[in-house]
């Protein structure tokens, strides 16, 4: 055998030799990967959605809306303490982080954990435009319940700690879509009204899809409205 091929026979025996070291370990990675759970995916979003803070923020009693504890369709206050920025927009970025990522439970979860609130915008006319990430869209359970559960979540949370809100328009990923997850309409818009108010809505005018500029409709309701 040439002193090249003794060459290339050694240096195949140690690649061999160096796979064979290194494949339990990267086995081992492989199967943490595939057992991810909801930390993992929590982590992924404080990468993507850093916490929110501004000069202005003072300590202070929030009330986020989760399931209520034991109940699978109803939606109850919890009170918490929260740094909130005086200004309405960073102040509603930081209820609806809040919503996401501190559930007393998981049972009590109405937004999907790895759901991400993109962009917040807040028009002089009390308009508010929420944009989230797919896995709001994707990662929300289908159905007429969880779907209005999770609007509903939103929507009473912005009412107790951000009074200047009158309405909210709900985008996914920058688009407005049909629905939430196959059930409720995302095309119009949500009445931001106290739970005590929205018990008994009134009805109200239709408004086309997209008029953000256009006034907020009187009345209140938790349903959106083409």
């Amino acid at each position: 055998m040439s002193r090249r091929w003794i060459i290339v026979t050694i240096i195949l025996a140690v690649c061999v030799a160096i796979g064979a070291y290194e494949f339990p370990g990267l086995r081992r990675h492989v199967s943490q990967l595939k057992q991810e759970g909801p930390s993992d995916a929590e982590n992924r979003r404080d990468v993507v959605a850093p916490q929110i803070s501004t000069p202005t923020d003072v300590q202070s009693s929030a009330q986020i809306y989760w399931l209520a504890a034991g109940s699978s369709d109803t939606l109850a206050a919890v009170t918490i303490q929260l740094p909130l920025s005086a200004d309405p927009v960073q102040r509603s970025r930081q209820v609806v982080a809040a919503l996401i990522a501190q559930a007393p439970t998981a049972a009590q979860r109405t937004l999907p954990v790895d759901a991400t609130l993109l962009q917040f915008y807040l028009l002089s006319d009390g308009t508010a435009v929420a944009d989230f990430s797919d896995e709001l869209a994707s990662h929300t359970p289908s159905g007429i319940l969880s779907e209005q559960l999770a609007v509903d979540s939103i929507t009473h949370t912005l009412a107790a700690n951000v009074p200047a809100i009158a309405r909210l328009k709900i985008l996914i990923h920058g688009q407005e879509a049909d629905t939430l997850a196959g059930h409720v309409d995302l095309t119009g818009f949500f009445q931001v009204a106290t739970p005590a108010a929205s018990a008994n809505p009134q009805p109200q005018p239709s408004v086309a899809p997209g008029l953000l500029n256009s006034p907020p409709p009187a009345g209140s309701a938790t349903s959106g409205q083409k």
